[in-house]
């Protein structure tokens, strides 16, 4: 029984579950109780048994439990009761109302309109405005004005009657990526020299009755506009105009301007193309019989790189420029900066702007008659080369409703074409109707420019605007003693209203500073200056309806018969009624 007793603890003991201080007196306590006379002295016996962790296998935890209560506890149910005691009132709500948005009445808008006016110095104006819709994307308009006066000018000895009239017919196409237009037009214009000289005041009336002033203009048009998106050819113009006269002038422009744009990382390429041919002939000259031809091809290429962001817009360039006269054997080659840069300091308050431009301006008997209608069909043509223009200014808005500009430009042109009196011959009455120093011709010099500009437009409301320009201009001429027919001030006012929905007019007034011009008579010459002139001039209208309008017009309300050109006085004080039709057909 000793045996099996010992054998269980060895048992537990190899299993860990028995310390060593309960195992050693259970291993001896037999050995004292029958052996307790025996001394076997003490000794230590350590046993010792290698520790092997073991895992105990895992187990869910069930996520609903089992209640083991001996007793269940029900919710309670709970009854909501409301104590209502009655308010006496006497407020009783009225029913809401929705509010209402007044909508303006839309404008209507017609696709045409004609205006027809009569005034004094029996003038006719006449307007007509057609446009027709062929699809969604293509549409053809027409325009037709007639502008003209009989004259009777106070102090004239000569007829001074003028008209101009013009057609222009033109189709438009907008595409997805792409939108042209074609245009041609044709003009009659007629206009007497009629400014003769002080000398003439004492001519007898016979020779008065034989001179014939008349000269006549007829013009003819062509032209294109394509423009391109998204495409490295972006577009171009092209025109062609053709003049002739009543004296066998003749003259012949065309223009092709293609545009290029290649898109780089922070920049874009530009490349404007300019071809301009012109050619044409005078019958004679002032001085002589003999004939005046001309011919010029000019081409040009202008790159230029250009970097736009939120606040700079740049763009650096030059444009090289070859010109043949075909007419002399002469070619020249000319090469002009294309600089412009604006910088936004202050949002739209203030941006500061500045650059420095050169180009190369073909003149023309087109251009220059269009400036003045009294110059000879003897003009020499020659191109102007303006070297350079440096400017710099500032423009923005003072507020929402007040916005300026203001530039100061310093620059110098070669061959300035500047007008100039014809030298008077005499009163032969076989001279033509230019030839008593009554037209004018072209001079040309180098001429250095300082100019200053200023600009203020204010837009109190969609019914009152008011503007004012003026420029400012010093000359140094390099041959002739003076600019011929420049003015050193001009000046502009103008403004436009709306007195009631009805009711409304505008206001312009012009200025112009002193000319100077050069009277020549055999071999003395004189210069004349022309006095500085004001010109003020009042438009009042009424809308009868939404398709018709009445209006009047006064010009030159000051009265005074002011020389535009030496020795053509003006119109006095002229009026002008008319009215004004919107229709669809």
């Amino acid at each position: 029984m000793l045996n099996l007793f010992q054998d269980n603890f060895i048992k537990l003991l190899r299993a860990g579950r028995l310390s060593l201080v309960f195992l050693i007196p259970f291993l001896l306590g037999p050995s004292i109780t029958f052996a307790q006379e025996d001394d076997l002295g003490t000794e230590v016996v350590n046993i010792v048994k290698p520790y092997t962790p073991t895992i105990s296998d895992a187990f869910k935890v069930k996520e609903t439990p089992l209640l083991n209560d001996s007793t269940t506890t029900r919710k309670k149910v709970v009854q909501y009761e409301i104590f209502s005691v009655p308010v006496a009132s006497t407020f009783t709500p009225a029913k809401g109302k929705a509010a209402t948005v007044e909508k303006a009445k839309p404008i209507k808008l017609y696709d045409n309109y004609a205006t027809l006016g009569f005034g004094t110095y029996t003038s006719v104006l006449a307007e007509l405005f057609s446009s027709f819709e062929l699809s969604r994307t293509d549409n053809a308009g027409l325009f037709f004005k007639h502008n003209s006066s009989q004259g009777d000018i106070d102090g004239v000895l000569l007829e001074n009657k003028f008209y101009d009239t013009e057609l222009t017919g033109n189709y438009t196409s907008r595409q997805r990526d792409m939108s042209y237009k074609i245009e041609a037009g044709i003009e009659h214009q007629l206009f007497n020299w009629y400014g003769l000289n002080p000398l003439f005041e004492s001519a007898s009336e016979e020779l008065l009755n034989g001179i014939d002033p008349q000269q006549t203009y007829l013009g003819v048009n062509l032209g294109g506009d394509l423009t391109i998106e998204e495409s490295l050819f972006t577009g171009g113009k092209a025109r062609v105009h053709y003049l002739s006269d009543g004296f066998s002038s003749s003259e012949i422009n065309a223009i092709l301007q293609p545009k290029f744009s290649f898109p780089l990382t922070e920049f874009t390429l530009t490349v404007d193309g300019d071809v301009d041919y012109l050619s044409g002939s005078f019958d004679r000259d002032y001085f002589d019989n003999q004939a005046v031809n001309y011919s010029y091809l000019n081409a040009g290429v202008a790159p230029a790189l250009v970097y736009v962001n939120d606040d700079l817009t740049l763009s650096l360039g030059a444009e090289a420029v070859v010109s043949l006269d075909s007419e002399n054997s002469e070619t020249n080659f000319f090469i002009y900066p294309k600089i412009n840069g604006s910088y936004r300091l202050v949002d739209e308050l203030l941006i500061v702007y500045g650059g420095a431009n050169g180009s190369l301006n073909q003149n023309s008997y087109r251009n220059l008659k269009n400036e003045n209608p009294f110059v000879s069909p003897t003009l020499s043509i020659v191109p102007t080369s303006t070297l350079y223009e440096a400017f710099g200014g500032l423009k923005g808005k003072l507020s929402n409703e007040v916005g300026y500009n203001v530039r100061g430009s310093y620059g110098k042109q070669e061959n300035k074409a500047l007008f100039l009196l014809n030298p008077y011959k005499g009163m032969d009455t076989n001279f033509e109707g230019y030839e008593y120093g009554n037209s004018f011709g072209v001079t040309y010099d180098d001429v250095n420019v300082l100019h200053f500009f200023g600009e203020l437009k204010v837009e109190i409301s969609e019914g009152f605007s008011l503007g004012a320009v003026a420029n400012f201009y010093s000359y140094s001429m390099d041959k002739q003693p003076e600019a011929w027919n420049l003015p050193s001030l001009e000046a502009t006012l103008f403004s436009n209203f709306d007195i009631t929905e009805k009711i409304f007019g505008g206001v312009s007034m012009f200025f112009v500073g002193e000319r100077n011009d050069l009277f020549t008579s055999g071999t003395s010459a004189e210069v004349v200056t022309l006095d500085a002139y004001f010109d003020a001039n009042v438009s009042l209208g009424y809308r009868v309806s939404d398709r018709l309008s009445i209006f009047a017009k006064g010009s030159n309300l000051l009265g005074e018969n002011y020389e535009k050109w030496i020795n053509y006085p003006v119109q006095g004080i002229q009026g002008l009624m008319g009215a004004t039709y919107k229709f669809d057909w």
